[in-house]
């Protein structure tokens, strides 16, 4: 197995961070994008955000609506760049069959969690979730800073 080397920039793209908070993550899946050159670039310089962004599933296909790709400059592009376009989701006809099916059950939605590059390709992780309560929230909280208390004790107590 080798290394990353220390120097080399991380794979992620971008994170939805408000996914984890706001809901239960029940599967994952790796889906392509369909994208333009300007959108690549873009991507390239780290200018994305999903962190609003969801996956409309219609017609048998997966489109993810509300992903921000910022572009780096009006000028140097021939194409009128819009930020926002609606951009679609490559999956297998499986992956696919299963998430319509799901979602149309009440309480499930597919929101993305993350973008990233494998190889020279742009993923994006999308998730089929559950929507948490406020009480889930808190717990999760909580959790979480009991967790990081243990990691002071056990760091103090070793010193």
């Amino acid at each position: 197995m080798s290394k990353k080397k220390p120097g080399t920039p991380s794979s992620t793209i971008a994170l939805n961070k408000k996914a984890k908070h706001e809901y239960h993550i029940e599967e994952r899946f790796e889906a392509g994008m369909v994208l333009l050159g300007w959108e690549v670039k873009s991507l390239r310089a780290g200018k994305a955000q999903i962190t609003d962004a969801y996956v409309l599933l219609k017609d048998g296909e997966a489109f993810l609506l509300g992903g921000h790709f910022q572009p780096l400059t009006e000028a140097s592009t021939h194409v009128i760049a819009d930020p926002t376009r609606t951009r679609k989701l490559l999956l297998h006809a499986k992956e696919l069959a299963k998430l319509i099916g799901e979602t149309s059950q009440a309480g499930q939605t597919c929101v993305p969690l993350a973008l990233y590059w494998k190889n020279n390709k742009v993923k994006c992780e999308i998730a089929l979730v559950k929507g948490k309560k406020l009480f889930d929230k808190r717990a999760t909280e909580k959790e979480r800073d009991w967790d990081r208390q243990k990691q002071r004790i056990l760091r103090d107590g070793n010193a």
